[in-house]
């Protein structure tokens, strides 16, 4: 399988961009793609107490709705080491704001770095819509 993780809390261009990236790699390795997204606990983790937007049900639902995305799991921890243990996913696909030997998982699969779509990213988009 081919998988990516993140988030996923308002989604925008730019995940899409990713989860096209992936799916294409997927396509090409005849392989499903997957797309692991942190629960609310592990989002507030990463992102501080008021994250994420959306609960983690609306969140797969609006992921588990787009053509791309054969499948939808969800971590609880900090990130995916653990789930990506038990998955043994082929690729890891990340976007381009990582380096290849600095993504979570770059020991069990093969980290592929999707090119950013500028101008896209939750961050600066709440940031400039939700003072």
């Amino acid at each position: 399988m081919v998988i990516c993780n993140g988030c996923f809390d308002v989604i925008h261009l730019g995940h899409i961009h990713l989860l096209n990236y992936a799916k294409n790699i997927a396509n090409d390795m005849e392989e499903p793609l997957w797309v692991a997204v942190n629960s609310d606990a592990s989002v507030k983790l990463n992102k501080g107490d008021k994250r994420p937007i959306n609960t983690l049900e609306a969140r797969r639902m609006v992921l588990e709705a787009l053509r791309m995305v054969d499948k939808v799991v969800s971590f609880e921890e900090k990130d995916p080491y653990q789930l990506f243990l038990r998955l043994k996913p082929s690729i890891i696909v990340k976007g381009s704001d990582y380096k290849a030997e600095d993504v979570v998982g770059n020991d069990i699969a093969k980290v592929l770095i999707c090119p950013r779509l500028e101008g896209y990213s939750t961050t600066k988009i709440l940031e400039t819509y939700i003072k």
